[in-house]
């Protein structure tokens, strides 16, 4: 009999660590020292901006932000963007709002502008809105029983060749489990109205401020920072895609560093006028304790060799295990929870045959032995982490529910 989540969590919690060992890791060498260019180069441009657009992970929205944006930039009206929702465990969500407010936070807009899965959402609105409040029976696709009836409640038809009607019935023919009738959009799936809400929020900041030189100015300039792989340049060209239905102005990737020098603008909207600078990720020159810099690291702000990828699996497995996140055990078949990271890893790496030969002085000479493949399965098990095949994570749970999980 296969055990549920909660089961395999109660089995294995006797042996689950309490605490992280960081031992005498040196932080300060995980993050490189150039970024201090990159502020200033930020400052030298402030006069020329409207307004400060930070994006940040929301899988850490109470850490790992850089105190000096708001100390050097923090003259100009101010919006929060916390990015990579989908992947983010966002069930303490008000206790979040709550606690960015008390830093004098107020304006904080959750989204996710990789795959576009508001714009997908809004999308599927549209459709439930005249979709038949009685689907046909099974046997064949409601949706084109539905036009052969010639129900009253359609809009366009299936063959008209816009673009917008194409788009329509292909995602009625795939009918995603949340444009089903009665699924309503909960869960990990905020409503679409947040991502709406990034140009008309900023043109509000920016109206109800003083632009000094800037007040003629009939066109609005938003600086877009954060740390790095946060999703900065993925964002302008999310924005471009949906206000100006144009393509990508900015290179993006999925590891640090891709944006390297502060950008000329790059307009992303037309009513009002609007132009977004993109500029490189900069991190706090300290990091706060090592368990942020393991954070950020999780969250791939860092290059994973600079901690060590065993390091940020097994980080990645304590943190999994301590809050009952047992994904990794459906999704490798493991069988149980298990704390063991060189146990994991081994099971892993045997499981998807990532192996590796290694040479074996014996006493009849060299002998090729067959090894797991452990930096091979720690890739994979962050790689996983990092695209949501885990399931969604709040690494901030503890600063939220006010419980350390580090040993000092």
């Amino acid at each position: 009999m296969q055990l549920t989540p909660r089961a395999l969590c109660a089995a294995g919690r006797a042996a689950f660590r309490e605490s992280f060992p960081v031992g005498g890791r040196d932080v300060a060498r995980w993050f490189p020292g150039h970024m201090a260019k990159g502020l200033r180069k930020m400052q030298s441009s402030l006069k020329l901006v409207d307004c400060i657009l930070e994006v940040h992970d929301a899988r850490i929205p109470l850490s790992g932000r850089n105190p000096l944006f708001q100390e050097t930039l923090g003259l100009k009206p101010h919006l929060l963007v916390l990015n990579k929702m989908d992947l983010a465990d966002l069930k303490e969500q008000q206790k979040i709002m709550q606690h960015l407010e008390r830093e004098g936070l107020k304006n904080v807009i959750f989204t996710n502008c990789v795959k576009d899965e508001n714009i997908k959402q809004l999308l599927c609105v549209a459709v439930r809105k005249w979709w038949p409040s009685e689907l046909p029976p099974s046997g064949g696709s409601p949706a084109r029983s539905w036009w052969r009836e010639g129900h009253p409640r359609r809009s366009c038809s299936p063959n008209l060749g816009c673009a917008w009607s194409r788009a329509v019935w292909f995602w009625m023919l795939r009918r995603p489990p949340w444009t089903r009738r009665g699924a309503g959009l909960t869960g990990q799936r905020p409503p679409a109205v947040d991502w709406l809400q990034i140009i008309p929020k900023v043109t509000e900041l920016v109206g109800s401020s003083c632009r000094y030189h800037r007040g003629e100015s009939v066109e609005y300039c938003i600086m877009v920072i954060g740390v790095p792989n946060v999703g900065k340049s993925s964002l302008i060209n999310a924005l471009r895609r949906q206000h100006l239905r144009k393509g990508k102005a900015t290179k993006v990737g999925g590891e640090p560093g891709i944006t390297r020098a502060v950008m000329s603008r790059v307009q992303v909207c037309e009513r009002p006028l609007m132009f977004l600078l993109d500029t490189p990720g900069v991190l706090a020159p300290r990091i706060q304790n090592v368990e942020t810099g393991l954070k950020l690291a999780l969250c791939g702000t860092v290059l994973d060799h600079l901690v060590g990828e065993e390091t940020l699996a097994d980080y990645l497995l304590y943190t999994l295990n301590r809050h009952q996140l047992l994904g990794y055990v459906q999704h490798y078949g493991l069988g149980q929870a298990c704390d063991d990271i060189t146990s994991v890893l081994k099971q892993v790496a045997v499981r998807l045959r990532k192996t590796q030969k290694v040479k074996v002085l014996t006493g009849t000479g060299d002998v090729n032995v067959v090894q797991p493949n452990y930096p091979a399965a720690a890739r994979d098990f962050l790689r996983a982490f990092r695209s949501g095949a885990l399931g969604p994570v709040m690494l901030d749970r503890d600063i939220l529910q006010g419980v350390p999980s580090v040993e000092p």
